[in-house]
């Protein structure tokens, strides 16, 4: 039976690689993918009133306020595929409101979860969020894979993109479809690759402990109510039991699988890579394969470290030369923003 898997792996592994060298001239254009409406895959989760769907409920807006914070989840566990929403941010004043887009299974393995994340983190100045990624495997919190981010946009003026995809052999989380995060499974990983059926979740809440500058700044809710609004929600995935992990449609599991290997959100052409450098060049904050601090036995087997650019990051993982700055601020044009504080990086946190 495992020799049958090591084939079958074989296989997918190779239409993948047929897939990529086909689609070396192809652009990063958007994907061909369906949106569903808020009831075909998804159920409030906590927040009650503040949950807010609209009225062709293909949209749905996410409150934080003195009384609570919300989200939604979807109606089933998946075992791999594509999640995507289109999220636009709230704006002004936002520290430590938290706005999470994630897989997960903390409710049904709560030692040994899987999470893959989207967080996004609130600042003092008006549009300056940061986004963090967060790879969780078999309850690896305390080894967890965090990178942060800046935006090249201003988050909260339109909606903006945010993608994940989770296949067996590699993970890649997008923004507006330009991959920021490869995540390629290595043997050595063991169970902290993400490989048991999770859910799609979607909240906004109070994360005044930590999520802005390590928890110095806290939510105020004199700028209340917070609104996340989510829309174009996606998901190509195979339905499965969270406990027998295993998808419900067994017997076509293998056809599926090779449907998402060679789906072009799951390929990574050279375009697609060449892309994601210049984006984590210019836009990265935190790697944790860089972290020397943290992890002084090394970094993780799938980071692709090199001595040059090791140079441009800190011993704590921090890079030396993407630093968040607050925003022109008043009517003046032309008005220089001043330096900000690097964030630390024990700013972290499992949704």
């Amino acid at each position: 039976m495992a020799a049958k898997a090591r084939v079958s792996l074989t296989v997918l592994l190779a239409a993948a690689t047929l897939a990529c060298l086909c689609a070396v001239a192809a652009s990063a254009s958007a994907f061909d993918v369906p949106s569903v409406a808020f009831e075909e895959r998804f159920s409030p989760l906590f927040g009650d009133g503040n949950v807010v769907r609209s009225s062709d409920d293909r949209s749905v807006r996410l409150l934080l306020d003195r009384r609570s914070g919300s989200g939604f989840i979807s109606s089933d566990y998946y075992l791999h595929g594509f999640f995507s929403a289109s999220i636009k941010l709230p704006k002004d004043y936002t520290a430590g409101v938290v706005v999470a887009f994630y897989l997960s299974n903390g409710d049904v393995y709560e030692k040994t979860h899987d999470e893959l994340d989207f967080e996004f983190l609130g600042s003092r100045w008006g549009g300056q969020w940061r986004v963090q990624t967060n790879v969780y495997g078999n309850g690896s919190t305390s080894h967890g894979r965090e990178e942060r981010y800046l935006l090249p946009f201003d988050p909260t003026l339109e909606a903006h993109s945010y993608s994940i995809l989770w296949a067996p052999t590699h993970i890649i989380f997008y923004i507006d479809d330009t991959p920021i995060r490869e995540v390629i499974r290595h043997p050595d990983m063991g169970g902290d690759f993400p490989a048991k059926p999770m859910a799609v979740y979607a909240t906004i809440w109070d994360g005044s402990a930590w999520a802005t500058d390590g928890g110095k700044y806290k939510v105020n809710y004199k700028y209340a109510p917070f609104a996340s609004d989510f829309s174009e929600l996606a998901v190509v995935g195979f339905r499965a039991d969270p406990v027998l992990r295993v998808a419900h449609r067994h017997g076509a599991r293998q056809a599926d699988l090779l449907g998402l290997m060679t789906a072009d959100y799951a390929v990574m052409t050279p375009q697609k890579r060449a892309a994601m450098r210049a984006f984590r060049a210019r836009q990265m904050t935190y790697t944790v394969c860089y972290d020397a601090v943290r992890y002084a036995d090394g970094p993780f087997p799938e980071c692709d470290n090199s001595d040059e650019e090791r140079e441009s990051f800190s011993a704590w993982g921090e890079s030396k030369t993407v630093v968040m700055r607050p925003r022109a601020r008043g009517r003046r044009r032309g008005r220089k923003a001043g330096a900000g504080a690097r964030v630390p990086p024990a700013d972290v946190s499992s949704s």
